[in-house]
């Protein structure tokens, strides 16, 4: 906070012995001891607040879009991460329980439009896979066509 070295307290620690004297000493760096824990007690408070203001008014939010206009490698390994973890999720059925909020409730109602969301990301996801593990087995099927008709071919020309 001050970045006071040892010196700086030694100089400072003889002034207050010069100037309030051996018999207060020990009583005025007890009242500064308690100053500085109240300093500290309050900061820390105003910080908490200001991280929940924060949190409140979305102020994530537009951090996390400025790093992805910024880095978007790490915003697309971040998606890959979240995608993984909500494979994990999905295969843990209690996360994405929308069942133990009131269903009433903002949680609750936020819960279960999540949960259907994960379910249609997931069958995007799986389709997504699907095709495209097709698409690479038709693409092998017709590379090993085009080798054999090769092979053919130059055996033919051989003969």
């Amino acid at each position: 906070m001050f970045d006071l070295g040892w010196t700086e307290l030694l100089v400072i620690g003889i002034v207050a012995l010069i100037v309030v004297g051996p018999k207060d000493l020990p009583v005025l760096f007890r009242n500064v001891g308690r100053f500085v824990g109240k300093a500290k007690g309050m900061a820390r408070e105003f910080s908490s607040a200001m991280h929940d203001a924060a949190e409140e008014s979305g102020v994530r939010d537009v951090a996390k879009g400025l790093k992805t206009a910024t880095n978007p490698v790490a915003s697309a390994m971040d998606g890959v991460k979240d995608a993984a973890r909500d494979l994990t999720d999905s295969v843990n059925p209690t996360k994405l329980d929308s069942t133990k909020y009131a269903p009433d409730s903002e949680t609750g109602k936020l819960s279960a439009e999540r949960a259907e969301k994960t379910k249609k990301i997931q069958a995007a996801t799986a389709r997504a896979a699907a095709d495209r593990l097709k698409r690479e087995a038709e693409e092998a099927q017709t590379k090993a066509d085009q080798a054999e008709a090769a092979l053919t071919s130059e055996a033919e020309s051989n003969t």
